[in-house]
């Protein structure tokens, strides 16, 4: 009989190499069961990360869905206003009659008078519309601006409701009041800036127009080159931005002020301010500059063109006297301040590339997480 050392001596290789295959195949289980809890682990986490995702994405398109409700509303009360006040502030029925008048019986008007009317006349209609291209396309990039910056804080505001708050920066919530009081700020143009906005474009359209006179012949080109003058002219003047003190309150508590009561007492405005402070931001940046530059040359533009095609017979296309140029100009403010939806003007910024790549940027860039 073998003892158990001579066993041990011919068959040890064979007991290591057994053993070896056995202690590897436990160890390769152990690993594998690890790794298969932890693949497991990992598709629970992302489970749960996806179901967090989708409930972010719900409730986000619907604060987006509720932000553009209310912008839907504003924009177009915002336009009514800037054209009730337009029309009131730049009136030109007056001059037309006492012309008309004066043509009718001529004895009733000296010809400095009759001269005085028609310089009148040609100032104000071109300070009429200028002011609504400028206006129309400001009022639409700031509602969007208002948007972007609604958007951003509402996802920061969804994040923490979902628990994720330690990926987002921190930040005071914005309730409803607020949000809709941000929103009303875009009547803040037609309600408090318009006596200055007048003041200055009349001043820019008086700087250009000096040397036209009644009978200086006008075409398409001459026309666009004049609207693109007085506007250029116009955002040049005083320091650089200057031209948002039209669009933006300088000092927002007083502005934010109750309404009806002998003594304003102002609201507890934090988050409001703060909201007005990132819109400044945003209006103040070179990249907006551009933006306005694009949006208010595409505004001109169908403007012009448009004045091609509308007035058949006797049109700028095929070039007239100034003085003939002035009832066109007139006739086509109503067009610009028209309702938004069916505004062609508003729509045209709309589709501009880069103001849509911009405003995709904006939000994109804003520090979300």
């Amino acid at each position: 009989m073998l003892s158990v050392r001579d066993f041990w001596r011919r068959h040890r290789r064979k007991v290591f190499v057994t053993v070896g295959v056995l202690g590897s195949g436990y160890l390769l289980y152990k690993l594998y069961g690890a790794h298969r809890h932890g693949v497991q682990e990992l598709e629970r986490e992302l489970a749960v990360q996806r179901e967090t995702e989708e409930l972010m994405k719900a409730q986000m398109q619907a604060h987006f869905e509720n932000i553009q409700r209310m912008s839907d509303v504003t924009l177009p009360h915002a336009m009514h206003e800037l054209s009730c006040r337009i029309t009131e502030e730049l009136d030109l029925s007056h001059l037309l009659e006492r012309l008309i008048q004066g043509k009718g019986q001529p004895n009733t008007l000296t010809q400095s008078e009759k001269l005085d009317l028609w310089s009148r006349l040609k100032i104000l209609s071109f300070t009429r519309m200028t002011l609504s291209v400028w206006a129309t396309t400001m009022l639409s990039l700031y509602t969007k601006v208002q948007v972007n910056i609604l958007g951003r804080h509402l996802y920061i505001d969804t994040a923490r409701s979902l628990g994720i708050s330690d990926s987002v920066e921190s930040g005071d919530v914005v309730d409803r009041e607020d949000q809709k009081k941000f929103l009303d700020s875009v009547d803040f143009l037609s309600q408090h800036g318009m006596p200055a906005l007048i003041s200055d474009m009349e001043a820019a359209t008086k700087e250009v127009l000096k040397g036209k006179q009644l009978s200086t012949f006008f075409n398409s080109t001459t026309l666009h080159e004049t609207i693109m003058q007085i506007l250029n002219t116009f955002m040049s003047m005083g320091t650089p931005n200057s031209w948002i003190k039209y669009m933006i309150p300088e000092d927002v508590r007083p502005y934010s002020t109750t309404s009806g009561s002998d003594d304003p007492v102002p609201f507890d405005v934090t988050e409001f301010e703060q909201l007005m402070i990132e819109a400044r931001a945003v209006l103040s940046s070179a990249e907006f500059g551009s933006i306005v530059e694009i949006s208010l040359k595409a505004v001109v533009d169908t403007l012009v063109e448009l004045m091609r095609t509308k007035f058949s017979g006797g049109s700028v296309a095929g070039g007239m006297p100034l003085a003939r140029v002035l009832p066109q100009v007139a006739q086509m403010c109503p067009l610009l301040l028209g309702e938004p939806s069916k505004n062609q003007f508003i729509q045209i910024i709309k589709n501009i590339q880069e103001v849509e790549l911009f405003f995709t940027l904006l939000y994109a860039n804003m520090p979300h997480e």
